[in-house]
Protein backbone atom coordinates (compact mmCIF):
# COMPACT_ATOMS: atom_id res chain seq x y z
CA UNK A 1 0.00 0.00 0.00
CA UNK A 2 1.02 3.34 -0.54
CA UNK A 3 -0.01 6.08 1.43
CA UNK A 4 2.35 8.72 0.65
CA UNK A 5 1.82 12.59 0.76
CA UNK A 6 -0.88 14.10 0.29
CA UNK A 7 -4.82 12.97 1.41
CA UNK A 8 -3.50 10.71 3.51
CA UNK A 9 -7.06 9.33 4.28
CA UNK A 10 -6.51 8.49 0.37
CA UNK A 11 -4.59 4.75 0.24
CA UNK A 12 -3.25 3.79 -3.22
CA UNK A 13 -3.01 0.36 -3.45
CA UNK A 14 -2.45 -1.92 -6.72
CA UNK A 15 -5.06 -4.62 -7.81
CA UNK A 16 -4.57 -7.93 -8.96
CA UNK A 17 -6.43 -10.55 -10.70
CA UNK A 18 -7.48 -12.14 -7.29
CA UNK A 19 -9.12 -8.83 -6.24
CA UNK A 20 -11.20 -7.54 -9.23
CA UNK A 21 -14.40 -9.14 -8.31
CA UNK A 22 -14.64 -6.91 -5.24
CA UNK A 23 -14.03 -3.70 -6.98
CA UNK A 24 -16.10 -3.97 -10.01
CA UNK A 25 -18.86 -2.84 -9.07
CA UNK A 26 -17.42 0.45 -7.47
CA UNK A 27 -15.60 1.00 -10.72
CA UNK A 28 -18.48 0.03 -12.29
CA UNK A 29 -20.56 3.03 -10.78
CA UNK A 30 -17.56 5.56 -11.17
CA UNK A 31 -17.35 4.88 -14.77
CA UNK A 32 -20.77 5.03 -15.51
CA UNK A 33 -21.32 8.98 -14.33
CA UNK A 34 -18.58 9.87 -17.41
CA UNK A 35 -20.28 7.63 -19.77
CA UNK A 36 -23.68 8.93 -19.28
CA UNK A 37 -23.02 12.74 -18.62
CA UNK A 38 -19.67 13.35 -20.29
CA UNK A 39 -18.09 13.35 -23.45
CA UNK A 40 -15.03 11.96 -21.33
CA UNK A 41 -15.75 8.28 -22.41
CA UNK A 42 -16.56 7.88 -26.14
CA UNK A 43 -18.80 5.02 -25.06
CA UNK A 44 -22.63 5.28 -25.14
CA UNK A 45 -23.58 2.46 -22.83
CA UNK A 46 -22.14 2.07 -19.72
CA UNK A 47 -20.93 -1.47 -18.70
CA UNK A 48 -22.16 -3.56 -16.21
CA UNK A 49 -20.01 -4.50 -13.18
CA UNK A 50 -19.59 -8.02 -14.73
CA UNK A 51 -18.98 -6.43 -17.85
CA UNK A 52 -15.99 -4.42 -16.08
CA UNK A 53 -14.92 -7.18 -13.97
CA UNK A 54 -14.10 -9.51 -17.26
CA UNK A 55 -12.16 -5.90 -18.89
CA UNK A 56 -10.26 -5.46 -15.26
CA UNK A 57 -9.24 -9.12 -14.94
CA UNK A 58 -7.51 -9.10 -18.66
CA UNK A 59 -5.71 -5.63 -17.65
CA UNK A 60 -4.82 -6.80 -14.25
CA UNK A 61 -3.50 -10.00 -15.57
CA UNK A 62 -0.81 -8.10 -17.63
CA UNK A 63 -0.50 -4.63 -16.52
CA UNK A 64 -0.49 -2.09 -13.67
CA UNK A 65 -3.64 -1.19 -12.27
CA UNK A 66 -4.40 1.10 -8.88
CA UNK A 67 -7.11 2.19 -6.80
CA UNK A 68 -7.96 4.90 -4.28
CA UNK A 69 -9.30 4.10 -1.32
CA UNK A 70 -11.09 5.87 1.14
CA UNK A 71 -13.36 5.27 4.22
CA UNK A 72 -16.27 6.04 2.06
CA UNK A 73 -14.97 3.56 -0.30
CA UNK A 74 -13.49 3.53 -4.02
CA UNK A 75 -12.49 7.06 -5.06
CA UNK A 76 -10.61 6.54 -8.24
CA UNK A 77 -8.81 3.88 -10.03
CA UNK A 78 -6.26 3.94 -13.08
CA UNK A 79 -4.48 1.50 -15.10
CA UNK A 80 -2.59 1.06 -18.56
CA UNK A 81 -3.37 -1.73 -21.66
CA UNK A 82 -2.15 -1.74 -24.99
CA UNK A 83 -2.16 0.91 -27.26
CA UNK A 84 -2.04 -0.76 -30.40
CA UNK A 85 -2.41 -4.23 -30.55
CA UNK A 86 0.72 -4.73 -33.43
CA UNK A 87 3.97 -6.62 -31.75
CA UNK A 88 5.89 -3.53 -32.31
CA UNK A 89 3.75 -1.43 -30.02
CA UNK A 90 4.03 -3.47 -26.96
CA UNK A 91 6.11 -1.44 -24.78
CA UNK A 92 3.64 1.58 -25.76
CA UNK A 93 0.91 2.06 -23.40
CA UNK A 94 -2.19 3.81 -22.93
CA UNK A 95 -2.94 5.21 -19.48
CA UNK A 96 -6.53 5.63 -18.23
CA UNK A 97 -7.69 7.19 -14.79
CA UNK A 98 -11.05 8.17 -13.66
CA UNK A 99 -11.96 9.26 -10.27
CA UNK A 100 -15.49 9.06 -8.15
CA UNK A 101 -17.44 12.38 -9.31
CA UNK A 102 -16.64 15.43 -6.97
CA UNK A 103 -13.03 13.65 -6.01
CA UNK A 104 -11.04 15.85 -8.38
CA UNK A 105 -8.68 18.42 -7.47
CA UNK A 106 -7.54 16.54 -4.36
CA UNK A 107 -4.95 15.13 -5.36
CA UNK A 108 -6.15 11.34 -5.57
CA UNK A 109 -5.29 11.71 -9.33
CA UNK A 110 -1.83 12.39 -9.59
CA UNK A 111 -1.32 9.60 -6.77
CA UNK A 112 -2.57 7.35 -8.77
CA UNK A 113 -0.80 8.66 -11.42
CA UNK A 114 2.58 8.97 -10.08
CA UNK A 115 1.97 5.26 -8.75
CA UNK A 116 0.98 3.89 -12.47
CA UNK A 117 3.61 5.58 -14.00
CA UNK A 118 6.10 4.54 -11.17
CA UNK A 119 4.89 0.75 -11.66
CA UNK A 120 5.65 1.07 -16.15
CA UNK A 121 9.11 2.36 -15.01
CA UNK A 122 9.61 -1.03 -13.58
CA UNK A 123 8.54 -3.14 -16.74
CA UNK A 124 9.48 -2.98 -20.24
CA UNK A 125 7.22 -0.11 -20.62
CA UNK A 126 8.73 2.87 -22.48
CA UNK A 127 6.41 5.61 -23.31
CA UNK A 128 2.85 6.52 -22.05
CA UNK A 129 0.09 7.30 -24.20
CA UNK A 130 -3.07 9.65 -22.57
CA UNK A 131 -6.01 9.83 -25.39
CA UNK A 132 -7.88 12.82 -24.04
CA UNK A 133 -11.08 14.61 -25.44
CA UNK A 134 -9.89 18.17 -26.02
CA UNK A 135 -12.54 19.79 -24.72
CA UNK A 136 -11.42 17.81 -21.36
CA UNK A 137 -9.14 20.96 -20.26
CA UNK A 138 -8.78 19.66 -16.64
CA UNK A 139 -7.21 16.81 -17.72
CA UNK A 140 -4.93 18.07 -20.55
CA UNK A 141 -3.51 20.28 -17.88
CA UNK A 142 -3.51 17.18 -15.48
CA UNK A 143 -1.36 15.31 -17.58
CA UNK A 144 0.77 17.85 -18.94
CA UNK A 145 1.73 18.83 -14.67
CA UNK A 146 2.69 14.83 -14.98
CA UNK A 147 5.39 15.33 -17.67
CA UNK A 148 3.14 14.24 -20.94
CA UNK A 149 3.20 16.16 -23.51
CA UNK A 150 0.74 16.83 -26.60
CA UNK A 151 1.77 14.75 -29.68
CA UNK A 152 -1.28 15.09 -31.67
CA UNK A 153 -4.29 16.36 -32.16
CA UNK A 154 -7.47 14.45 -34.34
CA UNK A 155 -10.10 16.64 -34.98
CA UNK A 156 -13.87 15.21 -35.09
CA UNK A 157 -13.35 11.66 -34.58
CA UNK A 158 -15.87 11.13 -31.84
CA UNK A 159 -19.23 11.58 -31.98
CA UNK A 160 -21.22 11.94 -28.76
CA UNK A 161 -24.41 13.84 -27.45
CA UNK A 162 -25.13 15.15 -31.23
CA UNK A 163 -21.72 16.84 -31.91
CA UNK A 164 -18.45 15.53 -33.28
CA UNK A 165 -15.34 15.75 -30.75
CA UNK A 166 -11.46 16.36 -31.15
CA UNK A 167 -8.87 14.18 -29.32
CA UNK A 168 -5.71 15.33 -28.58
CA UNK A 169 -2.90 12.45 -27.38
CA UNK A 170 -0.24 13.00 -25.00
CA UNK A 171 2.66 11.03 -24.52
CA UNK A 172 5.05 10.39 -21.58
CA UNK A 173 8.17 8.80 -22.54
CA UNK A 174 10.06 6.76 -19.47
Amino acid sequence: MNNCSGNSDVVIRRVTVAGVAAIAPAVSEIYKYYVEQTTVSFEHIAPSASEMCVRLEEIAAEHPCFVAESAEGLAGYAYVHPWKARPAYNRTLETTIYLRHGMTSRGVGRRLMLSLIEACRLTDCHALIACITHENDGSLRFHESLGFRTVSEFKEVGYKFGRYLDVTDMELIL
